[in-house]
Order: structure tokens, then sequence, then C-alpha cells
């Protein structure tokens, strides 16, 4: 393929109506300053897995970038978009050969670079923002980190743009009728008082990493998310609001360990539809393990900060480790073969012995959960909640 001589700058001609300037070029504007200046900066460097064929269209995409075309006009932006198609394409194939842990991080790179083109297209044209956001998030799930984790910067220069029409009575009742959804059908677990994980009110820093953090005990935090603007604000017509139009991978079935377990991609306001809303099938965002309805094991310390909802929550010491009956390949070692709260005690005896501390994870309450420690998870209640690991 032939490519057009490219001056040093960025291309700068606006589109040809001022209708268009008015609809879009604000976008493009805004999307334009995120760039590198001139192309030599925006850097292709690829190692010798990737073709040089591909790196060719790379090249060529980038320089139909910064041409003396610019992206508006609609030759030079239906051949970027054809050579960014190429590329995502290409990469595609390649991503989706073997595991996910075989793939090169550089096919990911080219599939991140092909998804940004793509945008670039998209930006400078008019069509909605919310399909340039999952264009975006494409990018984000399955490529890697490039130009500063530019895709996510671009994001968030196009929610600015994203407009919500006024909603309508009956969308209003449809979503005060959403907010109220509990499981009523859901049985809450009694516990007992020896399992029950001990609670603390605002604890000093030093009093927390003396008695918890450093012997490695579990316990409920209280009063300190109070002040987080997510205690107050998270709903579902928020989330909705500030990304309905995201993509997201979800977790479809109740333990990744059924034979019907699957993982798909879908945007925020379809997950809520099918999973929350009408209830279809169980489903999790896959980026939260603790969603997940199975025994684990934490291989760091972690919190985990209940927003909305409930959840009862069960943990096992790792000296319970040999009770708990872990898979046995290496995969899924840190996953039990036992249901918690309906054991096969024939086929898992030594279960029975197991000890455990648990809790019903209420809105605002911190769950400190120490190293190598198992967990078990079930949501009592449509329930959103925020995860932290550290080293």
């Amino acid at each position: 393929m032939s490519r057009p001589s490219s001056p040093a700058g960025l291309a700068t001609s606006s589109c040809p109506t001022a209708d268009q300037v008015s609809a879009v070029n604000t976008v493009w504007v805004d999307i334009r300053a995120l760039l590198p200046n001139t192309k030599e900066d925006l850097k292709l460097d690829f190692s010798k897995k990737v073709e040089e064929s591909v790196i060719s269209l790379l090249q060529q995409a980038r320089d139909l970038l910064y041409g003396a075309g610019s992206l508006c006009s609609g030759s030079t932006r239906e051949t970027c978009l054809q050579v960014s198609e190429i590329i995502i394409d290409y990469s595609w194939e390649k991503l989706n050969i073997g595991t996910w842990r075989d793939v090169d991080k550089d096919w990911r790179r080219v599939y991140s670079y092909g998804c940004l083109f793509k945008v670039l297209c998209m930006c400078s044209e008019q069509g909605t923002i919310a399909d340039t956001i999952r264009v975006c998030d494409m990018g984000l799930l399955m490529g890697a980190s490039i130009l500063d984790n530019i895709l996510v910067r671009i994001i968030n220069v196009l929610q600015k743009h994203l407009t919500y029409g006024k909603r309508s009575a009956q969308e209003d009742t449809k979503e005060s009728q959403r907010k109220k959804i509990r499981n009523d059908h859901t049985t809450v677990p009694s516990i007992k008082s020896e399992e029950v994980i001990p609670r603390l009110h605002c604890p000093s820093l030093e009093h927390f990493r003396e008695n918890y953090m450093i012997p490695q005990k579990p316990v409920i935090l209280e009063g300190i998310v109070d002040h987080w603007p997510c205690m107050k604000k998270w709903s579902l017509d928020y989330l909705r609001q500030i990304a309905g139009c995201r993509t997201v991978p979800v977790e479809v079935g109740s333990r990744y360990t059924d034979e019907e377990w699957s993982q798909t991609l879908m945007i925020v306001n379809d997950f809520i539809d099918q999973y929350i809303v009408n209830k279809n099938s169980i489903g999790y965002l896959a980026q939260h393990q603790l969603f997940d309805q199975s025994l684990n094991r934490v291989l760091t310390p972690a919190k985990l900060v209940l927003v909305i909802g409930r959840k009862y929550i069960r943990l096992y010491s790792p000296q319970e480790s040999e009770n708990l009956y872990p898979h046995e390949t290496q995969i899924l070692h840190n996953t039990s073969q036992v249901d918690v709260e309906d054991p096969n005690l024939v086929k898992f005896p030594k279960f029975e012995r197991a000890a455990f501390q648990a809790c019903i994870l209420t809105p605002g309450q911190v769950l400190f959960i120490p190293v190598k420690y198992w967990h078990y998870v079930r949501s009592l209640d449509v329930s959103f909640s925020v995860s932290f690991w550290w080293l």
C-alpha cells in the first residue's frame, strides 16, 4: 500500500461544514490535544514477533493521522478506517490463538494501536460517542497500555461530551423499581457468636496494624469510608449515567468451576437489564474476583468495601487448607472443591472440621481479609463493592 507524504505536525484543516465543526470538531480538538505533537513522537517499536507487514500498516495509519489530508476528509478517513480494521482483525486472531497467558504483549499493543487509530477516525466524523467508547474499551480489555494509557484519557474526554436525554415518566418509574430490587427469596444464614468476625469503629492506623495487620486477623472496620462520595451517589441509575455505555467482562454462571460457566463482554446497561433487573441468570462483573460464588484463597492482604446491598462472607485461615479440599490442578489450586453451604460430607468428610469466621457485610463496612485466607462470598441482595489488594 502507498503511504501519503507526512509533514512534521498533526494535520489541522477543519471539517468542511459549519454544522460539522460545531458537532464534531470540539471533540476532535480535545482528543487531538492528547496525541504526540509529531509522528516521530508516536513511536511504533515492536519486537520481531510482529511481522513487517503489520508494522507497515501501523505506520500507514500513523502517516494518515499526521498527513497533509485531515481525517475529516472523507477519503483520508475511510482509508485510515480500513487500515485500522485490518490491524484490529489480524491482531485479534493473534490474541485468540492458544491460552491468554501465552499471548505476546506486543500483539496486545498492536491491537490497542488498531483501536486507537479507529477511534481517531470515529472522533473526526459524526458518529455516536458511545460506539467510540466501546472501541476504546475493547482496546483496554484485550490490548495493552500504549502512549501513557491514552485510551483511558480519550474515554475521559468522550464522556464529558456524552449527553443524556431527559428520562420519561415511565423510565423514572422503572428506575424506581430497580432501586428497590432485593433478593427477597434469599435465605440469610445464621451466624454463631463464636464465628462472628469482630468489628472496630474508626480504629487508629497503629491499632489496626498492631492488632490485625501484623498478626493477620480478619476484622470489619466501620466508619472509615462514610465520607466516600460513592456511599451516597451509587445506585443503578447513577451507574447507568456514568458507565452505561462502558464495555465490561461478565462471568455467566454461579461458579467458574461449573461446566456451563462462561465469559462474555457487554455494556453495563445490558448487564444491569439482563442480570439485575430481569434476573435471566447469574452474572458477575468478571474483574471483581470476590464476586465469584465459590471458595477461593487471597494471595495478598485485601480489603472489601461494600457500597450497596448485603453479602454473606465466610473466611477460613490457611491452616484449614487441608480440610477445604483444594483442586489438584495448578490453575485451580486456590479454589476449593466443596460447595460451602451444601457440602458433600461423604466425599469431603474433613470439611465438617474446618473452622471459619463469618459475617453479613452491609453498606459502609470494610472487611480486612488477611493474606492466604480462603473466602466464600454470596450476595444477599443486588450489591456493589470495591476491592483492594496490596503487597
